[in-house]
């Protein structure tokens, strides 16, 4: 038998709370407590604020304030407020002599005698107390139906692993993306290290409509820049080169130095790390699932056939059929392929022993439970 969660407990000892406070409050009435908690959180100020001027005999002005205050006070609160002989009671204790007869003692009798008073305010601040705590219970309860989710889905992707082939070959795979990537690395280095810097931004700003691409946004000011200047023609290492040149230096190189500095020279950064923006077209591994494989060589056909060679393209179209010829032999290869990445040696060890499934059924168990109590316990009113 699953045993049930502690936060289920907690909520329904919280809600169990909730609704006996709520029966309590509801039987003496919301309003009427209300009221008889303001008066006395009104009596008992003025007996805070003035009982030592009103106990001490030298301060005969402490005591006459104090009795106008608490006569005010009393005036002022309904005649049908609850216990209200209560506050009667508490009146004629201190107002029945001057002040060298009042004393601490007094008014110590006159707060007993606001006890009944004190009991129902007491009863609606633990009303507030019981629907804050069922609120934190709640959310404890989502809280943990959120962890436990979030760990079944773990396991179940890790169950998924451990159904693959390990000892499948994953050549066929594995060759195609590998011959891709090292093709399409060389062709970009090479295009970046060779062709006018203008054409290789050029590149750059048409991948922006290839998405899943992801090659770096060229700075606007920077194309602006080199479409017009005679520096443009240059490849980008030698822009690199010239921006680290003093402004004096320059005048032998550039038309413009300062020109050139305000739009070179502050890209220095972008234009050295092109040198890996290679990695944005290589293929992963593992790769991506068939389709999201599909749609991003794809893209990738049409951005690396504007700067490399055709066997290069061609190998980015071969790990294209492979993830569209057969999405199931493709599903197997890369199941593989993931497994052989992800699973470590404990996680196949629990596999083997049946860890993973004993685990995963009792944390579904668990899940039902807490979604049950979810469902019995809605929000409430706070």
């Amino acid at each position: 038998m699953t045993e049930t969660p502690d936060e289920v407990k907690e909520l329904r000892d919280a809600a169990r709370e909730l609704d006996e406070t709520r029966t309590a409050v509801e039987e003496r009435g919301e309003s009427e407590l209300q009221t008889a908690a303001e008066a006395l959180d009104n009596v008992e100020r003025i007996l805070d604020q003035y009982e030592s001027r009103a106990t001490d005999r030298d301060d005969l002005k402490g005591y006459v304030q104090f009795r106008e205050a608490l006569s005010d006070t009393l005036d002022e609160i309904p005649p049908d407020v609850s216990h209200s002989e209560s506050f009667i009671d508490a009146n004629d204790i201190l107002t029945t002599g001057i002040t060298s007869t009042l004393s601490t003692s007094d008014f110590g009798r006159a707060r007993e005698a606001l006890e009944p008073v004190r009991k129902d305010a007491q009863l609606l601040q633990s009303w507030k107390t019981a629907r804050e705590e069922y609120k934190t219970a709640r959310y404890a309860v989502e809280q943990r139906h959120r962890e436990v989710g979030e760990r079944i889905d773990e396991l179940e992707e890790l169950l998924a692993l451990g159904e693959a082939d390990l000892d499948r070959s994953t050549d066929e795979l594995s060759e195609p993306i590998e011959a891709y990537n090292e093709a399409v690395t060389m062709a970009f280095d090479q295009f970046v290290g060779e062709t006018p810097a203008r054409e290789v931004l050029d590149l750059l700003a048409t991948a922006e409509s290839y998405p899943l691409v992801e090659l770096p946004t060229p700075p606007q000011r920077l194309r602006t820049y080199l479409d017009t200047a005679d520096i443009g023609s240059e490849p980008v290492s030698r822009l690199t080169e010239l921006a680290k040149f003093s402004r004096s230096k320059l005048d032998h190189y550039v038309a413009d130095p300062e020109t050139f500095s305000a739009a070179v020279g502050t890209t220095q950064t972008f234009l050295s790390q092109l040198s890996d923006a290679a990695d944005s077209l290589t293929i992963s591994w593992p790769p991506a699932p068939a389709q999201e494989l599909r749609w991003r060589t794809r893209e990738l056909v049409a951005v690396v056939g504007r700067f490399a060679d055709e066997a290069t393209v061609a190998r980015a179209r071969s790990v294209y059929r492979l993830a569209s010829n057969s999405e199931g032999e493709f599903a197997r290869l890369r199941a593989t392929a993931v497994a052989r990445e992800q699973l470590t040696d404990e996680q196949r060890a629990k596999l083997e022993r049946g860890a993973v499934e004993a685990e995963l059924e009792t944390l579904r168990a668990e899940s039902r439970q807490l979604e049950a109590c979810l469902e019995q316990h809605g929000p409430r009113r706070v």
